[in-house]
């Protein structure tokens, strides 16, 4: 007769905590671009943009670990905002590229500092080493792991 394994609580497991604190600072930050009319997901695209300037969809779709086509749909929505431009990618006819417009380049410091607020209010309590070491952490977690994508949601 075999005995049964109690199975271990989900507040045992540290990936509980991280989901955890990760969604809260996430659905806070999602709540404060509402009223900018952007989300998540169009701000890492934008941010992304902001330091490519011009970059092939399929390069942005790497960068974010998302498919294609869920970049299109979200070029689509900052195209159709004014936020994004996208034109015939010069060396390829074929191809395309995206680049942020001057509205979109405006709208990147405001967002930031929404970023950089939503970080304080989660994280502001933490002296700068104990900060240094959470993140020094998850960065050995990145490479132990090989994780590249950027996270969107």
């Amino acid at each position: 007769m075999t005995t049964a394994v109690k199975p271990s609580p989900l507040t045992s497991h540290l990936g509980f905590w991280l989901r955890f604190v990760s969604n809260h600072v996430s659905h806070a930050f999602a709540r404060k671009l509402e009223g900018r009319d952007v989300t998540v997901a169009e701000w890492v695209l934008l941010r992304e943009l902001y330091d490519a300037d011009t970059i092939a969809p399929s390069r942005l779709a790497e960068r974010m670990g998302m498919t294609r086509g869920a970049i299109t749909k979200l070029a689509d929505r900052l195209i159709a905002k004014g936020l994004v431009s996208r034109q015939a990618n010069p060396e390829d006819a074929r191809a395309q590229t995206l680049t942020i417009t001057a509205a979109g380049q405006g709208l990147i410091p405001e967002l930031s500092a929404l970023a950089d607020s939503n970080d304080a209010e989660f994280f502001g309590h933490l002296t700068p080493v104990e900060r240094a070491e959470i993140e020094r952490l998850l960065k050995d977690i990145i490479t132990r792991r090989g994780l590249t994508a950027v996270p969107v949601s």
